[in-house]
Order: structure tokens, then C-alpha cells, then sequence
């Protein structure tokens, strides 16, 4: 994957959007000191070079009654399996998260569940049935201290 040169604008763009992407783009041109289209051309470009991913609105788990978040560490001994370890993975509405990972285990997945029975029973019933994991290791979260973006450093 190319790596984009983003100049000065674009970093300040980023970095409102980042830290609210329902910012409005007038605001974000003032601030700039260039014009809405050039905002509305800049982020277009931004998304069209993959900078810009998408933009989502943040639910809180614990407001919905997913009150127990955990981690996941998941060994899967044949290699070959791990992309369609992934795939099972994925169809577990409960999984939020999915990486692949250096060191014990292939796979680290964060999931949210409604109490431990929940969680004991996605597990069981549905994280072990998954063709290639053969081993897993759970950390259950006390406490979501902190969660963010990539900083946008202008002096890159």
C-alpha cells in the first residue's frame, strides 16, 4: 500500500474529522481558510486514497446492555486455516474487533456480551465450534479507559 503525502490543510481536515466527523465542512473551510468545495474536493480525494475510511457513528456497549467486553487471544495450529478461521469469526454477531497477531496466539478478538453466561455461551457455543481454533485464552475488560484515532501530526 503507497503511503500519501497529505500537506498542511489536510492534516487540519483530518484532524477535525477525527475528533468529530459530523463537523460541518463551512466550519472546517473557516478554519482553514479556504473555501467549502475546496473542503468537500479535499476529502473526496482523502477517501478516494484510502486516507479517509469512512466515517461511523460510536455506540455505547453498556447503554445497550453489553455490560462484560473481553478480549481474546485465539491459537489456531494450521496456519492454512486462519483466513477461514476469520471468516467464522465474523459471522459471531458478539465480535467487534479482529486481528491477526504475533506471538502465543494467531488471532485477538474483542467482543461484548450481555453477562458472563452470555459470554460463557458464545464462547462454547460459538467462538470453539469455529474450524481452526484450537486454543483460547479470554481477558475480560473491568474498565474501557480510553479509545482513539491515529493522531494527525502535522509534521510528518
Amino acid at each position: 500500500m503507497t503511503k500519501i503525502t497529505l500537506d498542511a490543510i489536510d492534516r487540519k481536515i483530518l484532524s477535525f474529522l477525527v475528533k468529530n466527523a459530523r463537523t460541518p465542512y463551512l466550519e472546517i473551510a473557516r478554519e482553514c481558510g479556504i473555501s467549502g468545495a475546496a473542503i468537500h474536493q479535499r476529502v473526496k480525494k482523502l477517501e478516494d486514497n484510502g486516507v479517509i475510511l469512512g466515517s461511523r457513528l460510536e455506540v455505547n456497549p453498556k447503554m445497550l446492555g453489553y455490560d462484560v467486553c473481553a478480549i481474546i487471544g485465539i491459537r489456531v495450529d494450521d496456519p492454512s486455516m486462519n483466513f477461514q478461521t476469520v471468516e467464522g469469526l465474523k459471522s459471531i454477531p458478539e465480535v467487534v474487533e479482529c486481528h491477526f497477531i504475533t506471538g502465543k496466539y494467531n488471532i485477538l478478538i474483542k467482543l461484548y456480551c450481555t453477562d458472563n453466561e452470555h459470554l460463557m455461551h458464545t464462547m462454547f457455543d460459538h467462538i470453539l465450534q469455529v474450524p481452526g481454533v484450537s486454543q483460547t485464552e479470554t481477558f475480560i475488560s473491568l474498565s474501557d479507559s480510553f479509545s482513539r484515532q491515529v493522531d494527525v501530526k502535522n509534521d510528518l
